[in-house]
């Protein structure tokens, strides 16, 4: 179908392209109105509209006020002249109604979809102590109205694009105009323009047509469903990438240490959030290293544990068949299918096949001398630990690459442990997000930046925004605790 197509004076021709290019879709209603004397018809598609809006809203004003422009009778609704049937056509699919009138080339539009729209509730993965409680919904101009309601500045910037050439997808790409990078903000565009799929349905689609490094395991755009996060990322010059029928936010560019930051980081006390990304950090590392430290040590660097110890551990593996990297494994594919099988069962039944399956299976491999206990307790420190990750797509990485890195001890012991995360590292700093540089401020090393990494400085302290999205300005506030010195 063509990007345009003008209408013509003839109603009956303007009727059937508006079908041909629909393909006669049996929810397609038109009903004959009479404007000025003159024949018109009123197109809708009848599963996206509502019709008591329609009822009360189109037809009774125009039966009523039959001699008045019919532009000037439907204020209320939007209306609109169009002249581009193809428009007429893209208008129809978003909810709204046409009026075609018989003689007259210009044709109306009204604004007249039926919205189902949930509740703002908080999403249960990124639920907070303390801060707003409410997140995005499946409704694009809900979710920019959360946005701008916490961002009430004229310097918001909201563009429009539509991506899918079958099944369109509107998207929205969010950013300050006067902070975030111009070079940026064309970059993410292209990316979006560029996306020639059928149809893209949902922000992963988007994700993974627009990321820098796609068989990289690590995520290198950030999601999340709270509008405060998008508004926090936004201030600091990133953009935030929105989409109709989706809760689902996309900020970019980010760093490897953006997925273990938590909006309750910057509710509570410093001290107190310090500590607690402390703790994630730590998580990040038992995650991905424990297993492969308890297999290189139980196989080949005995000698450096306690002697007590030793002979405890030692005396666990007595009658266990398998090597520890059998062990391992077995356990930790066991521990991916009772998690897989408690997300997709219903909520009440998965949290019972969670705990319940656990406990059993657990108790009864170690009771079949399969595994030793020593390696249940491993393997559960170990999926404590990746539950801590705020970051559903981080977590998922880290279990992934646990892995290989087990793989690497157990073959070559602590060595070969070594060269994983040598490899790892090369990996991160190689890795870009928009251009930006994943694992900064690290790599490249800013000093100026570590305020907010690792453990996060008094908000006061933070009188910079992160040099990765290379802002346009980059100090964000002065010394605001002036009233200290007036003391």
């Amino acid at each position: 179908m063509p990007l345009s197509h003008p209408a013509c004076t003839d109603l009956q021709k303007n009727i059937a392209y508006i079908k041909q290019a629909l393909f006669h879709t049996d929810d397609l209603e038109q009903q004959s109105v009479e404007v000025h004397g003159q024949e018109g018809v009123l197109l809708y598609i009848d599963s996206l509209v509502d019709q008591d809006l329609i009822q009360t809203n189109v037809l009774a004003p125009l039966y009523e006020k039959s001699d008045t422009d019919a532009h000037q009778i439907f204020t209320s609704l939007g209306s609109q002249k169009q002249t581009d049937l193809h428009a007429a056509v893209d208008a129809m699919l978003e909810g709204q109604c046409i009026l075609v009138i018989d003689g007259i080339r210009e044709f109306y539009t009204f604004s007249t979809e039926k919205l189902y729209s949930r509740s703002t509730n908080e999403p249960e993965n990124e639920a907070v102590v303390r801060g707003p409680h409410y997140g995005f919904i499946e409704q694009l101009t809900v979710n920019l109205n959360l946005v701008r309601r916490q961002l009430e500045s004229p310097s918001l910037v909201v563009k429009y694009d539509y991506v899918g050439r079958k099944a369109r997808t509107k998207v929205a790409t969010l950013y300050i105009q006067d902070i975030a990078n111009p070079d940026l903000i064309t970059r993410v565009e292209q990316r979006i323009r560029a996306i020639s799929s059928d149809m893209v349905l949902a922000p992963g689609f988007i994700e993974e047509f627009t990321e820098d490094s796609p068989f990289s395991l690590f995520p290198q755009q950030l999601s999340t469903e709270r509008p405060d996060r998008v508004v926090a990322n936004l201030m600091e010059g990133r953009v935030a990438i929105l989409t109709d029928g989706s809760p689902v936010a996309l900020i970019a560019p980010v760093t490897f240490f953006s997925f273990y930051q938590s909006p309750d980081d910057y509710h509570g006390r410093w001290i107190i959030s310090s500590f607690l990304r402390l703790i994630r950090m730590m998580s990040f590392i038992i995650a991905f290293t424990l297993p492969a430290v308890y297999i290189a040590t139980i196989s080949f660097h005995w000698a450096i544990l306690p002697v007590e110890l030793a002979h405890t551990v030692k005396k666990s593996l007595q009658n266990i068949p398998f090597p520890a990297l059998v062990e391992a494994m077995l356990l930790e594919l066991i521990f991916e299918v009772l998690r897989e099988a408690g997300i997709r069962l219903p909520s009440r039944v998965g949290q019972t096949i969670g705990i319940v399956g656990g406990l059993v299976i657990g108790d009864a491999i170690v009771r079949a001398g399969l595994v030793s206990y020593t390696m249940i307790i491993v393997v559960s420190l170990t999926a404590i630990s990746s539950f801590l990750v705020p970051s559903n797509e981080m977590s998922a990485a880290v279990r992934i690459l646990r892995f290989p890195l087990m793989i690497g001890a157990a073959l070559f012991g602590y060595i070969g442990i070594a060269f994983g995360l040598i490899i790892l590292t090369i990996h991160l700093c190689k890795l870009e997000s928009f251009g930006s540089p994943y694992f900064a401020p690290l790599a490249p090393f800013r000093p100026g930046d570590l305020k907010d990494v690792l453990i996060r400085f008094p908000l006061w302290a933070l009188r910079e925004r992160p040099h990765d999205p290379r802002p346009q300005r980059l100090r964000q506030q002065y010394f605001s605790r002036s009233w200290k010195r007036r003391e």
